[in-house]
């Protein structure tokens, strides 16, 4: 996906379009046909089409039930919530502060979750990060996206949001390159609690963390981390937005891409020596 806002929306829109396109030709309709069989001008049929204009929901619903097709009008009305709102661009959030950019994940969210599926590749989930390592990494952000200087309201929220791990009902299923134990965001005193921090999360018994070693053969390789909640959403991070998957079969792609991961990953006291290992590296 193209990361200049405008571009990235028209090109899901235009996606979305074709699809519906494909769903009327497959029914066998005119354009015509499907303008008369919804109560709609033709030419609104043809815009839609061409991405010229976004469907509702209550559009998407009467095409389908017109094409013989109801049971893929969640998929698509999944997909226009992702056209309206799935790409949230770093640096207009920021103008308002680095708090903004983290909120998008709301707390309702958070709380709506029961099982949240994580993978990192080069930095340890927010949900797990001590304040110095934390704010290391978010001053580096608040310079590179220029914006106004709100680390302690912004880690403030970061370390609120972490009581979630100690909720009843709550799973924290999370696989790590190992490369995230040797990335440094501040010093090495900074990194050695962080991952001192790391063990004292693993022994919680709601959390289960892999670590996949590296130089070692595996079946997959991820191009970027992403958060999986529940089955409903999956978010990732490009360097400049946050991106949001609602579409099911999306997700359930995400779901295998995560069970191929975790088979590489060690986990119990394997894993813990690995973190030691690290640990007895920084000095």
């Amino acid at each position: 996906m193209a990361t200049n806002p405008p571009s990235a929306a028209q090109q899901a829109q235009a996606a979305l379009g074709i699809r519906l396109r494909e769903l009327r030709r497959d029914a066998g309709l005119t354009g015509r046909a499907l303008a008369a069989a919804t109560g709609q001008h033709f030419t609104r049929i043809s815009k839609i089409e061409h991405g010229v204009q976004p469907p509702t929901d209550s559009d998407i619903r009467s095409w389908c039930a017109a094409c013989g097709a109801d049971d893929q009008a969640p998929d698509l009305i999944a997909t226009l919530r992702a056209v309206e709102s799935a790409y949230l661009e770093f640096r207009r959030q920021a103008r308002a502060g680095v708090k903004r950019v983290l909120g998008a994940h709301t707390v309702a969210r958070y709380e709506q979750t029961t099982q949240f599926r994580i993978y990192e590749h080069n930095v340890i989930p927010g949900l797990f990060q001590t304040a110095d390592y934390a704010a290391a990494m978010l001053s580096f952000w608040i310079g590179i996206l220029s914006a106004p200087n709100d680390l302690d309201e912004a880690l403030a929220v970061r370390m609120e949001r972490q009581r979630v791990i100690y909720q009843r009902g709550k799973r924290f299923v999370v696989v790590l390159e190992e490369q995230a134990l040797r990335t440094w965001f501040g010093s090495a005193d900074t990194q050695a609690g962080q991952l001192n921090r790391l063990l004292a999360v693993m022994s919680l018994p709601n959390v289960s963390v892999g670590i996949i070693p590296m130089m070692i053969e595996r079946p997959a390789v991820a191009s970027a981390g992403f958060w999986m909640f529940d089955n409903s959403l999956v978010a990732l991070e490009t360097p400049t937005a946050s991106l949001e998957v609602t579409r099911s079969q999306e997700i359930d792609l995400y779901g295998k891409m995560f069970e191929h991961l975790q088979s590489s990953a060690l986990y119990g006291a394997p894993a813990r020596a690995l973190i030691v290992g690290v640990l007895s590296q920084l000095g």
